[in-house]
Order: C-alpha cells, then sequence, then structure tokens
C-alpha cells in the first residue's frame, strides 16, 4: 500500500516535475507472478503517467539488496545517485526538493 500511495502523490504532480527538473519516472513492481495477477489491473486502472515494469522473479531486487520498499532509486548517466526507501505522506515534497538540487 506504501507503493500505491506514493505513485498516487507523484502522478498529481509529475507533469511539473517533469517541466522543472527534465525528469522521467520507472515504477517497478517486485510483486511475483501470484501477486501480479492483482498489479496488473490495479496499474491499468490507475492510468498513472509513468512507464510500470515488472521484476516478477525479484531479481533486480535482490541484485540491489532492497529490503524494504517503496524504494526509490535517482539514476543520472547510468550511475546511482539518490535513493531512499519507505514512504509517509509529504515524503514526495522532500524527495522532489533533493531531486531539483540533482
Amino acid at each position: 500500500m506504501p507503493c500505491i500511495r506514493e505513485l498516487d502523490e507523484i502522478s498529481d504532480v509529475y507533469d511539473e516535475w517533469q517541466k522543472e527538473v527534465n525528469m522521467e519516472l520507472v515504477a517497478i513492481s517486485v510483486d511475483d507472478t501470484r501477486t501480479e495477477k492483482r498489479v496488473k489491473p490495479l496499474v491499468s486502472g490507475k492510468e498513472w503517467p509513468y512507464k510500470i515494469l515488472y521484476d516478477t522473479n525479484q531479481e533486480l531486487k535482490r541484485r540491489l539488496g532492497i529490503s524494504d520498499m517503496p524504494y526509490v532509486i535517482v539514476v543520472k548517466n547510468g550511475k546511482i545517485i539518490h535513493s531512499h526507501s519507505g514512504y509517509t505522506p509529504g515524503s514526495e515534497t522532500d524527495f522532489f526538493e533533493e531531486l531539483k538540487k540533482m
């Protein structure tokens, strides 16, 4: 649920973020094949303005050593320059301030 709340909040301001910091958000679901059946209809219903990818075998999650969700990674020029995990209401504003500094 924290992942959905964060994506919903970012969706509301995504166009502004793109204009101001020239960024693209790609969300990656780490739901396994059992729960993926519920995730795809949810994503379709949300009509989020960003790309959603699926890591059903959780290989990316393992390779990055991610344990807490949601997990945000900022990649610039092929390198991870920022990451954080977890979500609390309003933290998307703090995250946007970080993006502006980058």
